[in-house]
């Protein structure tokens, strides 16, 4: 699955995923920027947006014999390529090829896995975000009916199965 090039970790700058990964993949990089959903608080609302699994770093990949270290670490919006004793260090194929299956076809984490009643979990999205929880049942459309504790009383909630974490 990781084709016929090695990979390697790059630091980006802050807020620079995008440009740095834009920019890599113009110059002929092959770049994997794993993303997940995240629900935040802004004033009132609950807001979704997709935010890097790894903050600060995304994978590159290319051929390591000819690699152009110097044009990596030059490249508008990355900060550095990650090295140990002054050389890159590869990143092994089976990790990178494991997260690739993990995610879409937009880098995005697909679920994890089918919830059974009585999983613990944690709710990803939505005004109850970061808020844990007990599986009570599952329909067949992927909607989940947990059990959240709110206040000392149990109260039944129903959300998607994207939007818990065991």
């Amino acid at each position: 699955m990781s084709d016929k090039f090695d990979w390697y970790l790059i630091q980006f700058k802050p807020n620079s995923h995008r440009l740095a990964e834009r920019n890599l993949g113009r110059q002929g990089f092959h770049t994997f920027l794993p993303m997940q959903k995240v629900t935040s608080r802004k004033a009132t609302k609950f807001v979704n947006a997709a935010r890097p699994l790894f903050p600060g770093y995304f994978f590159v990949g290319c051929d390591g014999a000819s690699m152009p270290w110097r044009k990596i670490n030059s490249t508008v919006g990355v900060s550095k390529l990650v090295s140990f004793a002054g050389k890159p260090s590869q990143i092994p194929n089976d990790l990178v090829d494991a997260l690739k299956l993990r995610c879409d076809e937009a880098g995005e984490l697909k679920p994890p896995q089918v919830f059974k009643p009585g999983d613990d979990v944690i709710l990803t999205a939505g005004p109850f975000a970061d808020f844990a929880a007990t599986v009570e049942t599952m329909t067949a459309d992927q909607r989940v009916w947990v059990l959240l504790d709110l206040m000392g009383q149990k109260s039944r909630v129903q959300v998607n199965a994207s939007d818990l974490v065991a």
